[in-house]
Protein backbone atom coordinates (compact mmCIF):
# COMPACT_ATOMS: atom_id res chain seq x y z
CA UNK A 1 0.00 0.00 0.00
CA UNK A 2 3.07 2.38 0.73
CA UNK A 3 4.20 2.02 -2.91
CA UNK A 4 0.62 3.24 -4.24
CA UNK A 5 0.50 6.13 -6.01
CA UNK A 6 -2.44 7.83 -7.67
CA UNK A 7 -2.91 8.65 -11.51
CA UNK A 8 -2.54 12.17 -11.40
CA UNK A 9 1.16 11.76 -9.91
CA UNK A 10 1.60 8.78 -11.89
CA UNK A 11 1.48 9.98 -15.04
CA UNK A 12 2.35 13.95 -14.69
CA UNK A 13 3.43 15.07 -17.61
CA UNK A 14 7.42 15.60 -17.52
CA UNK A 15 7.33 17.66 -21.16
CA UNK A 16 5.58 19.84 -23.05
CA UNK A 17 4.67 16.85 -25.40
CA UNK A 18 2.85 15.36 -22.97
CA UNK A 19 0.72 18.02 -21.53
CA UNK A 20 -3.07 17.39 -22.85
CA UNK A 21 -5.23 20.32 -24.77
CA UNK A 22 -2.98 23.42 -23.84
CA UNK A 23 -0.87 23.54 -27.15
CA UNK A 24 -1.13 27.30 -27.45
CA UNK A 25 1.05 27.73 -23.85
CA UNK A 26 3.25 24.50 -24.49
CA UNK A 27 4.25 26.02 -27.66
CA UNK A 28 4.85 30.04 -26.72
CA UNK A 29 7.08 28.63 -23.96
CA UNK A 30 8.93 26.02 -25.83
CA UNK A 31 9.11 28.93 -28.58
CA UNK A 32 9.96 31.42 -25.96
CA UNK A 33 13.00 28.68 -23.86
CA UNK A 34 14.94 27.87 -27.49
CA UNK A 35 15.38 31.74 -28.11
CA UNK A 36 16.00 32.33 -24.55
CA UNK A 37 13.26 35.13 -24.27
CA UNK A 38 11.25 33.92 -21.40
CA UNK A 39 10.25 36.70 -19.42
CA UNK A 40 11.29 36.92 -15.71
CA UNK A 41 7.96 36.96 -13.83
CA UNK A 42 4.98 34.49 -15.66
CA UNK A 43 1.27 34.20 -14.56
CA UNK A 44 -0.54 30.66 -15.41
CA UNK A 45 -4.11 31.19 -14.78
CA UNK A 46 -7.36 28.91 -15.20
CA UNK A 47 -9.59 26.23 -13.97
CA UNK A 48 -8.08 23.96 -11.96
CA UNK A 49 -6.65 20.24 -13.27
CA UNK A 50 -5.50 21.73 -16.63
CA UNK A 51 -1.79 21.78 -15.89
CA UNK A 52 -0.69 24.99 -14.16
CA UNK A 53 1.72 23.51 -11.85
CA UNK A 54 3.05 20.81 -14.46
CA UNK A 55 3.98 23.10 -17.03
CA UNK A 56 5.70 25.35 -14.17
CA UNK A 57 8.23 22.20 -13.19
CA UNK A 58 8.31 21.43 -16.83
CA UNK A 59 9.62 25.35 -17.52
CA UNK A 60 11.82 24.91 -14.71
CA UNK A 61 13.16 21.89 -15.56
CA UNK A 62 13.80 22.82 -19.40
CA UNK A 63 15.75 25.91 -18.46
CA UNK A 64 17.86 24.39 -16.19
CA UNK A 65 18.45 21.41 -18.61
CA UNK A 66 17.44 19.12 -16.30
CA UNK A 67 16.93 15.14 -16.86
CA UNK A 68 13.18 13.98 -16.69
CA UNK A 69 14.19 11.91 -14.01
CA UNK A 70 15.56 14.17 -11.46
CA UNK A 71 13.07 16.93 -12.16
CA UNK A 72 11.98 16.55 -8.61
CA UNK A 73 15.03 14.84 -7.05
CA UNK A 74 16.77 16.46 -4.27
CA UNK A 75 19.15 18.22 -6.77
CA UNK A 76 16.38 19.91 -8.52
CA UNK A 77 15.11 20.86 -5.31
CA UNK A 78 18.15 23.35 -4.71
CA UNK A 79 16.85 25.19 -7.78
CA UNK A 80 12.70 24.98 -7.80
CA UNK A 81 11.02 26.73 -4.73
CA UNK A 82 7.39 25.95 -4.33
CA UNK A 83 5.34 28.05 -2.29
CA UNK A 84 1.21 27.57 -1.12
CA UNK A 85 0.01 31.06 -1.17
CA UNK A 86 -3.21 29.86 0.43
CA UNK A 87 -1.26 28.77 3.74
CA UNK A 88 1.87 31.36 3.54
CA UNK A 89 0.34 34.23 2.33
CA UNK A 90 1.90 37.20 4.87
CA UNK A 91 4.74 40.15 4.64
CA UNK A 92 6.38 37.61 6.29
CA UNK A 93 6.81 34.74 4.35
CA UNK A 94 7.19 36.93 1.10
CA UNK A 95 10.32 39.01 2.78
CA UNK A 96 11.68 35.10 3.32
CA UNK A 97 11.29 34.72 -0.09
CA UNK A 98 13.17 37.53 -0.85
CA UNK A 99 15.88 36.94 0.92
CA UNK A 100 16.82 33.46 -0.38
CA UNK A 101 16.50 35.15 -3.81
CA UNK A 102 19.57 37.09 -2.59
CA UNK A 103 21.61 34.17 -3.38
CA UNK A 104 22.85 32.59 -6.71
CA UNK A 105 21.80 28.73 -7.50
CA UNK A 106 24.45 26.49 -6.61
CA UNK A 107 23.22 23.67 -9.27
CA UNK A 108 21.61 24.64 -12.43
CA UNK A 109 21.56 28.14 -13.85
CA UNK A 110 18.39 29.56 -12.65
CA UNK A 111 16.34 29.63 -9.48
CA UNK A 112 12.65 29.56 -10.28
CA UNK A 113 9.84 30.34 -7.39
CA UNK A 114 6.52 28.85 -8.41
CA UNK A 115 3.92 30.28 -6.01
CA UNK A 116 0.69 28.45 -6.01
CA UNK A 117 -2.82 30.19 -5.37
CA UNK A 118 -1.25 33.40 -5.61
CA UNK A 119 -4.65 35.34 -5.41
CA UNK A 120 -4.35 34.73 -1.45
CA UNK A 121 -1.80 36.87 -0.83
CA UNK A 122 -2.34 39.58 1.20
CA UNK A 123 -2.57 43.08 -0.04
CA UNK A 124 0.57 44.07 2.24
CA UNK A 125 2.10 40.65 0.61
CA UNK A 126 1.98 41.82 -2.65
CA UNK A 127 3.03 45.18 -2.21
CA UNK A 128 6.03 43.98 -0.35
CA UNK A 129 6.67 41.88 -3.58
CA UNK A 130 6.42 44.31 -6.23
CA UNK A 131 9.47 45.59 -6.08
CA UNK A 132 11.79 42.19 -6.43
CA UNK A 133 8.76 40.75 -9.17
CA UNK A 134 10.16 43.98 -11.20
CA UNK A 135 13.88 43.73 -11.22
CA UNK A 136 14.39 40.33 -10.21
CA UNK A 137 18.16 39.05 -10.51
CA UNK A 138 19.15 37.78 -13.86
CA UNK A 139 19.18 34.12 -12.66
CA UNK A 140 15.62 33.94 -10.92
CA UNK A 141 11.96 32.88 -12.36
CA UNK A 142 8.83 33.76 -11.21
CA UNK A 143 6.46 31.75 -11.81
CA UNK A 144 2.52 32.81 -10.51
CA UNK A 145 -0.09 30.31 -10.37
CA UNK A 146 -4.21 31.41 -9.56
CA UNK A 147 -7.59 29.94 -10.27
CA UNK A 148 -9.11 33.31 -9.75
CA UNK A 149 -6.85 36.04 -12.29
CA UNK A 150 -9.52 39.11 -11.41
CA UNK A 151 -8.43 38.55 -7.59
CA UNK A 152 -4.40 39.40 -8.76
CA UNK A 153 -3.82 43.14 -8.40
CA UNK A 154 -3.46 44.88 -11.37
CA UNK A 155 0.10 45.77 -10.46
CA UNK A 156 0.99 42.65 -10.39
CA UNK A 157 -0.66 41.23 -13.57
CA UNK A 158 1.25 44.42 -15.51
CA UNK A 159 4.46 42.77 -14.29
CA UNK A 160 3.73 39.58 -15.84
CA UNK A 161 3.91 37.80 -18.53
CA UNK A 162 0.13 36.05 -18.90
CA UNK A 163 -1.04 32.77 -19.82
CA UNK A 164 -4.45 31.77 -19.88
CA UNK A 165 -5.24 28.02 -19.57
CA UNK A 166 -8.51 26.94 -21.19
CA UNK A 167 -10.82 23.60 -19.86
CA UNK A 168 -9.88 20.57 -21.92
CA UNK A 169 -12.20 19.19 -24.02
CA UNK A 170 -14.16 16.22 -23.50
CA UNK A 171 -12.40 14.37 -26.30
CA UNK A 172 -8.84 15.29 -24.79
CA UNK A 173 -9.86 13.91 -21.17
CA UNK A 174 -11.56 10.78 -22.89
CA UNK A 175 -8.72 9.97 -24.78
CA UNK A 176 -5.93 10.26 -21.96
CA UNK A 177 -7.65 8.45 -19.54
CA UNK A 178 -8.13 5.72 -22.00
CA UNK A 179 -4.69 5.40 -22.36
CA UNK A 180 -3.94 4.95 -18.73
CA UNK A 181 -6.46 2.29 -18.79
CA UNK A 182 -4.31 0.64 -21.41
CA UNK A 183 -1.05 1.25 -19.25
CA UNK A 184 -2.80 -0.08 -16.26
CA UNK A 185 -4.44 -3.11 -18.01
CA UNK A 186 -7.82 -2.14 -16.90
CA UNK A 187 -10.63 -3.04 -19.30
CA UNK A 188 -12.84 0.32 -19.93
CA UNK A 189 -15.85 0.34 -21.74
CA UNK A 190 -15.71 3.87 -24.10
CA UNK A 191 -19.17 4.60 -22.48
CA UNK A 192 -17.44 4.95 -19.45
CA UNK A 193 -14.63 6.38 -19.79
CA UNK A 194 -16.41 9.32 -21.50
CA UNK A 195 -18.82 9.66 -18.99
CA UNK A 196 -15.89 9.95 -16.70
CA UNK A 197 -14.71 12.91 -19.08
CA UNK A 198 -17.89 14.26 -19.28
CA UNK A 199 -17.94 14.44 -15.32
CA UNK A 200 -15.02 16.19 -14.57
CA UNK A 201 -16.16 19.27 -16.32
CA UNK A 202 -12.69 19.96 -18.32
CA UNK A 203 -10.77 19.00 -14.91
CA UNK A 204 -8.10 16.41 -15.89
CA UNK A 205 -6.91 15.73 -12.26
CA UNK A 206 -10.58 15.17 -11.56
CA UNK A 207 -11.09 13.02 -14.60
CA UNK A 208 -7.69 10.99 -12.94
CA UNK A 209 -8.95 10.78 -9.51
CA UNK A 210 -12.65 9.37 -10.33
CA UNK A 211 -10.98 6.68 -13.06
CA UNK A 212 -9.07 5.48 -9.76
CA UNK A 213 -11.98 5.72 -7.64
CA UNK A 214 -13.64 3.61 -10.01
CA UNK A 215 -10.85 1.04 -10.36
CA UNK A 216 -11.00 0.56 -6.87
CA UNK A 217 -14.95 0.15 -6.58
CA UNK A 218 -14.82 -2.48 -10.12
CA UNK A 219 -14.90 -6.17 -9.42
CA UNK A 220 -11.68 -6.92 -11.05
CA UNK A 221 -10.20 -5.24 -13.78
CA UNK A 222 -13.14 -4.57 -16.37
CA UNK A 223 -14.86 -0.89 -15.68
CA UNK A 224 -18.29 -0.81 -17.34
CA UNK A 225 -21.11 1.80 -18.12
CA UNK A 226 -23.53 0.51 -15.53
CA UNK A 227 -20.95 0.36 -12.92
CA UNK A 228 -19.93 4.42 -13.16
CA UNK A 229 -23.65 5.26 -13.49
CA UNK A 230 -24.58 3.44 -10.41
CA UNK A 231 -21.22 4.91 -8.51
CA UNK A 232 -21.37 8.03 -9.71
CA UNK A 233 -24.96 8.88 -9.07
CA UNK A 234 -25.54 9.94 -12.57
CA UNK A 235 -29.07 9.98 -14.30
CA UNK A 236 -28.80 6.92 -17.47
CA UNK A 237 -28.98 8.32 -20.96
CA UNK A 238 -31.71 5.78 -21.36
CA UNK A 239 -34.42 7.22 -18.54
CA UNK A 240 -34.43 10.25 -21.15
CA UNK A 241 -34.50 8.60 -24.14
CA UNK A 242 -38.07 6.70 -22.72
CA UNK A 243 -39.24 9.73 -21.63
CA UNK A 244 -38.94 11.55 -24.82
CA UNK A 245 -40.87 8.63 -26.26
CA UNK A 246 -43.67 9.11 -24.15
CA UNK A 247 -43.45 12.77 -25.22
CA UNK A 248 -43.72 11.88 -28.58
CA UNK A 249 -46.60 9.45 -28.31
CA UNK A 250 -48.05 12.06 -25.69
CA UNK A 251 -48.16 9.25 -23.21
CA UNK A 252 -48.74 11.40 -19.74
CA UNK A 253 -49.18 8.33 -17.86
CA UNK A 254 -45.69 6.56 -19.17
CA UNK A 255 -43.48 10.36 -18.53
CA UNK A 256 -45.26 10.81 -15.20
CA UNK A 257 -44.09 6.66 -14.24
CA UNK A 258 -40.67 7.57 -15.31
CA UNK A 259 -40.25 10.49 -13.90
CA UNK A 260 -41.70 8.75 -10.09
CA UNK A 261 -38.95 5.80 -10.58
CA UNK A 262 -36.22 8.63 -10.78
CA UNK A 263 -37.61 10.26 -7.54
CA UNK A 264 -37.45 6.50 -6.10
CA UNK A 265 -33.53 6.64 -6.80
CA UNK A 266 -33.18 9.17 -4.84
CA UNK A 267 -32.34 11.79 -8.34
CA UNK A 268 -33.18 15.44 -7.25
CA UNK A 269 -36.15 17.15 -9.20
CA UNK A 270 -34.02 19.90 -10.45
CA UNK A 271 -31.49 17.50 -11.92
CA UNK A 272 -33.36 15.34 -13.62
CA UNK A 273 -35.24 18.73 -15.32
CA UNK A 274 -31.89 20.35 -16.08
CA UNK A 275 -30.73 17.00 -17.66
CA UNK A 276 -33.50 16.84 -19.29
CA UNK A 277 -33.53 20.45 -20.78
CA UNK A 278 -29.79 19.46 -22.35
CA UNK A 279 -31.40 15.94 -23.53
CA UNK A 280 -33.59 18.80 -25.93
CA UNK A 281 -30.61 20.78 -26.65
CA UNK A 282 -28.40 17.52 -27.86
CA UNK A 283 -31.32 16.40 -30.35
CA UNK A 284 -31.72 19.92 -31.44
CA UNK A 285 -27.75 20.05 -31.86
CA UNK A 286 -27.73 16.14 -33.68
CA UNK A 287 -30.72 17.65 -36.48
CA UNK A 288 -28.11 19.71 -38.19
CA UNK A 289 -24.83 17.99 -39.70
CA UNK A 290 -23.16 21.27 -39.26
CA UNK A 291 -23.84 21.24 -35.43
CA UNK A 292 -23.17 17.69 -34.71
CA UNK A 293 -19.73 18.03 -33.65
CA UNK A 294 -20.75 20.23 -31.19
CA UNK A 295 -22.21 17.08 -28.81
CA UNK A 296 -19.22 14.90 -27.74
CA UNK A 297 -20.50 11.47 -27.13
CA UNK A 298 -19.78 8.77 -28.09
CA UNK A 299 -20.59 7.55 -31.84
CA UNK A 300 -22.79 4.72 -30.19
CA UNK A 301 -24.85 7.35 -28.13
CA UNK A 302 -24.69 9.83 -30.98
CA UNK A 303 -26.26 7.60 -33.26
CA UNK A 304 -29.46 6.95 -30.51
CA UNK A 305 -29.41 10.80 -30.16
CA UNK A 306 -29.57 11.40 -34.56
CA UNK A 307 -32.37 8.38 -34.53
CA UNK A 308 -34.36 10.74 -31.82
CA UNK A 309 -33.75 13.47 -33.47
CA UNK A 310 -35.18 12.60 -36.86
CA UNK A 311 -38.42 11.79 -35.21
CA UNK A 312 -38.78 15.19 -33.24
CA UNK A 313 -39.64 18.43 -34.92
CA UNK A 314 -37.41 21.33 -33.97
CA UNK A 315 -40.28 23.62 -33.04
CA UNK A 316 -40.89 20.97 -30.18
CA UNK A 317 -37.79 21.03 -28.97
CA UNK A 318 -37.40 24.47 -28.91
CA UNK A 319 -40.46 24.89 -27.01
CA UNK A 320 -39.61 21.89 -24.61
CA UNK A 321 -36.40 23.96 -23.92
CA UNK A 322 -38.13 27.00 -22.86
CA UNK A 323 -40.61 24.93 -20.70
CA UNK A 324 -37.99 22.78 -19.10
CA UNK A 325 -35.84 26.36 -18.48
CA UNK A 326 -39.03 27.86 -16.80
CA UNK A 327 -39.05 24.81 -14.80
CA UNK A 328 -35.94 25.30 -13.43
CA UNK A 329 -35.96 28.76 -13.22
CA UNK A 330 -38.90 28.78 -10.41
CA UNK A 331 -38.02 25.29 -9.10
CA UNK A 332 -36.51 26.33 -5.34
CA UNK A 333 -39.43 28.95 -5.16
CA UNK A 334 -42.03 26.12 -5.74
CA UNK A 335 -43.80 25.13 -2.48
CA UNK A 336 -44.92 21.71 -3.88
CA UNK A 337 -41.70 20.63 -6.43
CA UNK A 338 -42.39 17.10 -7.56
CA UNK A 339 -45.92 18.88 -8.57
CA UNK A 340 -43.64 21.66 -10.25
CA UNK A 341 -42.12 19.56 -12.51
CA UNK A 342 -45.02 17.26 -13.26
CA UNK A 343 -46.97 20.45 -14.26
CA UNK A 344 -44.00 21.13 -17.00
CA UNK A 345 -44.02 16.94 -18.00
CA UNK A 346 -47.96 17.81 -18.72
CA UNK A 347 -47.07 20.77 -20.58
CA UNK A 348 -44.65 19.18 -22.76
CA UNK A 349 -46.78 16.19 -22.94
CA UNK A 350 -49.59 17.71 -24.89
CA UNK A 351 -46.77 20.26 -26.66
CA UNK A 352 -47.39 18.63 -30.42
CA UNK A 353 -51.30 18.91 -30.35
CA UNK A 354 -50.66 22.75 -29.45
CA UNK A 355 -48.43 23.30 -32.04
CA UNK A 356 -50.33 21.84 -34.42
CA UNK A 357 -53.54 23.90 -33.28
CA UNK A 358 -51.30 27.12 -33.44
CA UNK A 359 -49.58 26.40 -36.93
CA UNK A 360 -53.28 25.70 -38.09
CA UNK A 361 -55.27 28.58 -37.04
CA UNK A 362 -51.94 30.91 -38.05
CA UNK A 363 -52.75 29.78 -41.68
CA UNK A 364 -55.99 30.04 -41.50
CA UNK A 365 -55.39 34.07 -40.54
CA UNK A 366 -53.14 34.28 -43.89
CA UNK A 367 -56.30 33.46 -46.05
CA UNK A 368 -57.41 36.62 -47.94
CA UNK A 369 -60.86 37.79 -46.64
CA UNK A 370 -63.49 38.29 -49.80
CA UNK A 371 -65.39 41.99 -49.89
CA UNK A 372 -68.94 41.40 -49.75
CA UNK A 373 -70.50 43.18 -52.74
CA UNK A 374 -73.71 42.51 -51.35
CA UNK A 375 -73.58 45.39 -48.64
CA UNK A 376 -73.23 49.23 -49.28
CA UNK A 377 -74.66 50.32 -46.06
CA UNK A 378 -70.89 51.48 -44.59
CA UNK A 379 -70.99 53.25 -41.76
CA UNK A 380 -74.06 51.29 -40.23
CA UNK A 381 -72.89 48.91 -37.18
CA UNK A 382 -76.10 46.59 -38.00
CA UNK A 383 -74.57 45.69 -41.42
CA UNK A 384 -70.88 45.01 -40.19
CA UNK A 385 -70.17 40.93 -40.08
CA UNK A 386 -68.17 39.23 -38.63
CA UNK A 387 -64.66 37.71 -40.64
CA UNK A 388 -64.93 33.95 -41.63
CA UNK A 389 -61.58 32.91 -40.16
CA UNK A 390 -60.63 32.99 -36.50
CA UNK A 391 -57.99 34.89 -36.04
CA UNK A 392 -55.78 32.63 -33.39
CA UNK A 393 -53.60 33.68 -30.94
CA UNK A 394 -50.63 32.97 -32.70
CA UNK A 395 -47.58 31.64 -31.61
CA UNK A 396 -45.43 33.35 -29.34
CA UNK A 397 -48.32 35.21 -27.32
CA UNK A 398 -48.70 35.34 -23.84
CA UNK A 399 -50.85 32.56 -22.31
CA UNK A 400 -54.98 32.65 -21.32
CA UNK A 401 -55.65 35.47 -18.51
CA UNK A 402 -55.18 33.61 -15.29
CA UNK A 403 -58.84 33.20 -14.31
CA UNK A 404 -59.11 31.07 -17.33
CA UNK A 405 -56.14 28.93 -16.77
CA UNK A 406 -56.80 24.69 -15.47
CA UNK A 407 -55.38 21.47 -14.88
CA UNK A 408 -57.52 19.78 -17.01
CA UNK A 409 -56.33 18.73 -20.03
CA UNK A 410 -58.75 19.95 -22.95
CA UNK A 411 -59.26 17.71 -26.20
CA UNK A 412 -58.15 19.50 -29.80
CA UNK A 413 -62.19 20.87 -30.31
CA UNK A 414 -62.25 22.57 -26.88
CA UNK A 415 -58.87 24.38 -27.52
CA UNK A 416 -59.97 25.79 -30.82
CA UNK A 417 -62.78 26.99 -30.08
CA UNK A 418 -61.62 28.86 -26.46
CA UNK A 419 -58.59 29.86 -28.54
CA UNK A 420 -60.06 31.27 -31.33
CA UNK A 421 -60.84 35.03 -31.92
CA UNK A 422 -63.27 36.06 -34.72
CA UNK A 423 -62.84 39.84 -34.83
CA UNK A 424 -65.77 42.23 -36.45
CA UNK A 425 -64.68 43.79 -39.85
CA UNK A 426 -66.72 45.59 -41.81
CA UNK A 427 -67.16 45.11 -45.43
CA UNK A 428 -64.72 46.61 -47.58
CA UNK A 429 -66.39 48.93 -49.88
CA UNK A 430 -63.26 50.26 -51.65
CA UNK A 431 -61.14 48.73 -53.72
CA UNK A 432 -57.28 48.27 -52.48
CA UNK A 433 -54.38 48.64 -54.47
CA UNK A 434 -52.92 46.08 -56.57
CA UNK A 435 -50.58 44.41 -53.31
CA UNK A 436 -53.42 44.50 -51.33
CA UNK A 437 -52.36 47.21 -49.30
CA UNK A 438 -55.22 48.83 -47.11
CA UNK A 439 -55.74 52.81 -48.40
CA UNK A 440 -54.13 55.42 -45.98
CA UNK A 441 -58.06 57.28 -45.92
CA UNK A 442 -59.09 59.87 -43.44
CA UNK A 443 -61.41 59.17 -40.29
CA UNK A 444 -62.82 61.09 -37.69
CA UNK A 445 -63.51 60.49 -34.58
CA UNK A 446 -66.79 59.26 -34.21
CA UNK A 447 -65.78 56.28 -36.54
CA UNK A 448 -62.44 55.82 -34.43
CA UNK A 449 -64.68 55.27 -31.41
CA UNK A 450 -67.44 53.09 -33.06
CA UNK A 451 -64.37 50.56 -34.32
CA UNK A 452 -63.08 50.97 -30.99
CA UNK A 453 -66.22 50.03 -29.11
CA UNK A 454 -66.98 46.83 -31.61
CA UNK A 455 -63.48 45.50 -30.74
CA UNK A 456 -64.36 46.30 -27.09
CA UNK A 457 -67.57 44.41 -27.17
CA UNK A 458 -66.15 41.34 -29.34
CA UNK A 459 -63.32 40.70 -25.93
CA UNK A 460 -66.44 41.10 -23.95
CA UNK A 461 -68.18 38.12 -25.73
CA UNK A 462 -65.08 36.10 -25.41
CA UNK A 463 -64.96 37.04 -21.08
CA UNK A 464 -61.58 38.71 -21.24
CA UNK A 465 -62.54 40.80 -18.68
CA UNK A 466 -58.95 42.48 -18.13
CA UNK A 467 -58.56 43.47 -21.69
CA UNK A 468 -62.00 45.01 -22.47
CA UNK A 469 -61.62 47.23 -18.96
CA UNK A 470 -58.32 48.32 -20.45
CA UNK A 471 -60.36 48.84 -23.56
CA UNK A 472 -63.10 51.28 -21.73
CA UNK A 473 -59.93 53.89 -20.96
CA UNK A 474 -60.73 57.36 -22.36
CA UNK A 475 -58.20 57.87 -25.55
CA UNK A 476 -56.64 60.46 -27.37
CA UNK A 477 -55.90 60.48 -31.01
CA UNK A 478 -52.86 62.58 -32.14
CA UNK A 479 -51.60 63.75 -35.53
CA UNK A 480 -50.23 61.32 -37.61
CA UNK A 481 -53.19 58.78 -37.29
CA UNK A 482 -51.67 57.94 -33.51
CA UNK A 483 -54.29 56.22 -30.82
CA UNK A 484 -52.38 57.13 -27.12
CA UNK A 485 -53.87 55.01 -24.43
CA UNK A 486 -53.66 56.11 -21.01
CA UNK A 487 -52.67 52.73 -18.38
CA UNK A 488 -51.51 53.29 -14.80
CA UNK A 489 -48.58 50.62 -14.83
CA UNK A 490 -46.16 48.44 -17.08
CA UNK A 491 -48.82 45.83 -16.29
CA UNK A 492 -51.08 46.92 -18.47
CA UNK A 493 -48.82 47.47 -20.95
CA UNK A 494 -48.32 43.79 -20.96
CA UNK A 495 -51.70 43.07 -20.70
CA UNK A 496 -52.16 45.32 -23.99
CA UNK A 497 -49.67 43.63 -25.97
CA UNK A 498 -51.73 40.39 -25.86
CA UNK A 499 -54.30 41.72 -28.27
CA UNK A 500 -52.40 44.89 -29.53
CA UNK A 501 -51.64 43.81 -32.82
CA UNK A 502 -55.69 41.98 -33.61
CA UNK A 503 -56.69 45.33 -32.39
CA UNK A 504 -54.39 47.25 -34.80
CA UNK A 505 -55.67 44.79 -37.64
CA UNK A 506 -59.67 45.37 -36.79
CA UNK A 507 -59.09 49.18 -36.98
CA UNK A 508 -56.95 49.14 -40.00
CA UNK A 509 -59.16 47.13 -41.98
CA UNK A 510 -62.57 49.10 -40.60
CA UNK A 511 -61.37 52.28 -40.83
CA UNK A 512 -59.06 51.53 -44.58
CA UNK A 513 -56.04 53.45 -43.07
CA UNK A 514 -52.76 51.54 -42.87
CA UNK A 515 -50.83 54.21 -40.63
CA UNK A 516 -53.21 53.93 -37.29
CA UNK A 517 -51.34 53.20 -34.34
CA UNK A 518 -51.55 52.73 -30.76
CA UNK A 519 -48.87 53.82 -28.22
CA UNK A 520 -49.21 54.20 -24.21
CA UNK A 521 -48.97 56.90 -22.16
CA UNK A 522 -47.98 55.79 -18.00
CA UNK A 523 -49.91 57.89 -15.70
CA UNK A 524 -48.83 59.61 -12.71
CA UNK A 525 -49.05 57.94 -9.34
CA UNK A 526 -51.08 60.03 -6.85
CA UNK A 527 -48.83 58.50 -4.22
CA UNK A 528 -45.97 58.46 -5.90
CA UNK A 529 -45.56 54.95 -4.78
CA UNK A 530 -44.41 52.48 -7.12
CA UNK A 531 -44.92 48.62 -6.85
CA UNK A 532 -41.71 47.07 -6.67
CA UNK A 533 -43.02 43.13 -4.56
CA UNK A 534 -45.16 40.66 -6.26
CA UNK A 535 -47.59 40.83 -3.08
CA UNK A 536 -48.04 44.77 -4.00
CA UNK A 537 -48.57 44.23 -7.93
CA UNK A 538 -51.61 41.21 -6.87
CA UNK A 539 -53.11 44.07 -4.68
CA UNK A 540 -52.94 46.02 -7.53
CA UNK A 541 -54.40 44.06 -9.90
CA UNK A 542 -56.97 42.49 -6.96
CA UNK A 543 -59.08 46.08 -6.19
CA UNK A 544 -59.30 46.74 -10.25
CA UNK A 545 -60.13 42.73 -10.85
CA UNK A 546 -62.02 41.54 -7.38
CA UNK A 547 -62.35 38.03 -9.59
CA UNK A 548 -58.68 37.49 -8.67
CA UNK A 549 -59.04 36.85 -4.86
CA UNK A 550 -61.34 34.46 -5.63
CA UNK A 551 -58.62 32.24 -7.84
CA UNK A 552 -56.83 32.57 -5.41
CA UNK A 553 -58.11 31.35 -2.66
CA UNK A 554 -59.52 28.15 -4.87
CA UNK A 555 -56.03 27.45 -5.90
CA UNK A 556 -54.34 28.44 -2.83
CA UNK A 557 -51.85 30.51 -4.83
CA UNK A 558 -49.39 32.58 -2.94
CA UNK A 559 -48.63 35.97 -4.48
CA UNK A 560 -45.59 36.94 -2.69
CA UNK A 561 -43.43 33.63 -5.05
Amino acid sequence: MGNYIVSARKYRPSDFDEVIGQEHITTTLRNAIEKDQLAQALLFCGPRGVGKTTCARIVARLINGFDKNIVFGPSAALNIFELDAASNNSVDDIRNLIDQIRFPPQYGKYKVYIIDEVHMLSAAAFNAFLKTLEEPPSYAIFILATTEKHKVLPTILSRCQIFDFNRISIKDIADHVYKIAIREKIEAEPEAIHLIAQKSEGALRDALSLFDLLVTYADGSRLTYKLTVDNLHILDYDYYFKITDSFVNEDLAGALIIFDEIVKNGFDGQNFIVGLAEHFRNLLVCKDKETIHLFEVTEGIKERYTHQAGQIDKSFLISAINIAHQCDLYFKSSKNQRLHVEIALMKITYLTSALNLSGSSLQENHVKKKPDHKSNEAGKSESIKKQEEPAGRPPGKPDLPLEKQTLNIPNISELKNKHSREIPVKPDTQKSDTEGNIPSNKFSMTQLKEAWNEFTEYLKKQSNEIEYKLMERDFTLEEDHKIILPIDNIIEEDILARFKQDLLKHLRTNLKNDQVNIETKLKKSESGKKLFTNTDKFQYLAKKYPTLNDLKSKLGLDPDF
